[in-house]
């Protein structure tokens, strides 16, 4: 059987899942969402085919992290790294009490938390030898 499993490719699906959080929205202003809200009256075909595209990345994302992890396994994702940048934090790595530099820990971290989850199937085969299969309907 080929294994599609690499720690290159788990940081690559991470690396991607972040991209989208961060293109979607990000504190900065330059994202979509500032770019489709700018000025609501002239909403033009480009920021609806750009929006369309979004969307379909971001079901793409979450189907596939929620049936890789399930939602136990989202959960116990999100308190790993709920716990990480709490650790970080008492470090002084950054500093909480700005918004700013949370809004960006925390899309990072929902994009890393989506990118793992495509990769958790392949990581988990890796290291069980499970594999997931996707229930078909019977005719």
């Amino acid at each position: 059987m080929r294994s599609d499993f690499s720690w290159g490719g788990i940081f690559l699906r991470m690396l991607v899942g972040i991209v989208l959080v961060l293109v979607t929205f990000n504190p900065s202003g330059q994202s979509y969402h500032h770019w489709a809200t700018q000025d609501l009256h002239a909403f033009t075909p480009a920021k609806a085919v750009v929006g369309a595209i979004l969307l379909c990345f971001w079901v793409l994302f979450v189907r596939a992290a929620m049936g890789s992890l399930g939602k136990l396994g989202v959960a116990l994702s999100v308190l790993v790294v709920a716990a990480a940048i709490w650790l970080f934090s008492s470090w002084g790595l950054f500093d909480p009490s700005r918004p700013k530099v949370m809004a960006w820990v925390v899309l990072v971290a929902l994009g890393g938390v989506l990118g793992f989850g495509l990769s958790w199937s392949l990581l988990r085969r890796k290291i069980t030898g499970q594999v997931d299969v996707d229930e078909m309907p019977q005719p």
